[in-house]
């Protein structure tokens, strides 16, 4: 059995904790075990690990989220990384290839499909590991798990059962007759009634059941080739593409909780606190939820129902039931996101600066850059940087030349430079760039490992 966790988003829905650059499944705001922050990727791979299935787990993403993942869930873990976004079906059809060309899996080994943000509870794992015996008992095209209903939700697709003229196949699930996306709520209940599923996002097919339906296709099974064509795929799901047009699905029940942490409204549910952030007040604010990543403070007085959330790229106040339409308001606003976690650390804009009368810009950030991490750049030839260091030490080399970092150093990177710093501890440091602005030349490389 592989494990592919789906890792996508634009980070809309969870605005402005979340970004392009950053979406919700990477949001800091849970707690572990031992009560330390964490996000729901680091959630899942953690419950895998529990499960022990995090060594047969593959995160595929896109090149945006590369050093997200990396950052939060170690440079060890494998990654299939999509040259471009393109929706779940080329993404999922990518990571098929992937196994059969690359990771040297087997035509009769099962994939399963999961959503890397899903919010449940360990025991949600063990029904995952029986998909292999339930394709292996039905010799059905498709196993999906199903959620049982808690109440009759407009925002789940529902698995509908072929409950005419057909059994259940033993302990390996129901058939499936049919899908039904998003009813309203007279709906929802009449097909809870009739023993109706949520649709989790789960499922799994043997290798060979992907594999063949690309050929028949004319897609690539080579994973070089697929990359290569990977753009004249056409951007669809998953669902459309391939569930609802498979013969034969059964569906696995699981009566456990289960949650899509897609909104601010849904995630408060599951804050353990209501205050997340330094330097923050709150009194007589019932059911209200401050998350703060700025280093000023916040008072919520007298509000009900409310989340707070205020990051380098904007501060929202909203009421919770009215929280999911931030992302219909931010359909066509182009944010450029001020904060951004990379595979060495992590930076946030502090000041932005437009002379558009000469054609230039002033950037000043800080970074933080991790313990024996190295930061790459190369500079454009129109563009320079001053580094200042505020804590830690390291060495830094410019164009071959090589010298030490520490606390109150001062380093000028001319236009056009190649610099490499390498911190011997954690480090901090304010950047400054400055030089003609992006839409005027080259934007500078970082590559950061």
């Amino acid at each position: 059995m592989r494990l592919v966790l789906l890792s996508g988003g634009s980070g809309k829905r969870l605005w402005p904790l979340s970004n392009d650059a950053r979406s919700k499944q990477f949001l800091k705001v849970l707690r572990d075990e031992e009560g330390r922050l964490e996000s729901m990727a680091q959630r899942v791979w953690r419950q895998m690990a529990k499960a022990g299935l995090n060594q047969k787990g593959y995160i595929a993403t896109s090149r945006e989220q590369v050093d997200m993942v990396r950052n939060q869930l170690g440079s060890e873990i494998p990654l299939i990384v999509e040259p471009e976004r393109r929706d779940t079906f080329p993404a999922i059809a990518l990571a098929a290839v992937y196994m059969y060309t690359v990771a040297g899996a087997s035509l009769d080994e099962v994939m399963v499909i999961l959503p890397v943000d899903s919010y449940v509870e360990t025991d949600f794992f063990e029904k995952v590991i029986q998909l292999d015996s339930v394709l292996e008992e039905t010799g059905a095209d498709l196993a999906l798990i199903g959620v049982k209903p808690t109440y009759p939700s407009e925002k789940y697709g529902y698995i509908v059962p072929a409950t005419e003229g057909s059994t259940r196949y033993g302990t390996a699930g129901w058939p499936v007759s049919h899908f039904r996306e998003k009813p309203a709520e007279p709906e929802a209940e009449e097909l809870i009634l009739n023993g109706a599923l949520w649709n989790c996002g789960v499922f799994a097919f043997k290798l060979k059941y992907m594999i063949d339906l690309l050929f028949s296709r004319g897609l690539p099974l080579q994973y070089e080739e697929m990359l290569h064509q990977y753009s004249r795929l056409t951007p669809t799901s998953f669902d459309y593409e391939v569930v609802e047009k498979a013969e034969k699905i059964v569906a696995l029940p699981y009566d456990g909780p289960w949650k899509d942490l897609g909104t601010w409204n849904t995630l408060t549910e599951e804050m353990e606190e209501g205050i997340v952030g330094s330097h923050i007040m709150k009194e007589n604010s019932p059911g209200t939820h401050v998350i703060n990543e700025l280093g000023i403070p916040i008072v919520a007085l007298g509000l009900s129902d409310v989340v707070v959330a205020a990051s380098p790229d904007g501060i929202l106040v909203a009421d919770k039931s009215s929280s999911p339409r931030i992302k219909t308001i931010l359909q066509h606003i182009d944010f450029s996101p001020m904060y951004e976690e990379k595979a060495w650390g992590h930076f946030k804009v502090l000041e932005y600066m437009q002379r558009s009368s000469q054609g230039s810009d002033v950037r000043i950030q800080k970074c933080y850059i991790k313990s024996d991490s190295v930061l790459t750049e190369r500079l454009q030839a129109v563009r320079s940087e001053v580094w200042a260091v505020l804590s830690g030490e390291g060495k830094l080399e410019v164009n071959g030349s090589t010298r030490c970092l520490n606390v109150g150093d001062v380093a000028v990177l001319p236009q056009g430079a190649e610099y490499h710093i390498h911190a011997y501890t954690d480090m901090e440091m304010v950047e400054i760039q400055y030089g003609l602005s992006p839409t005027q030349g080259t934007a500078a490389l970082k590559l950061g490992t």
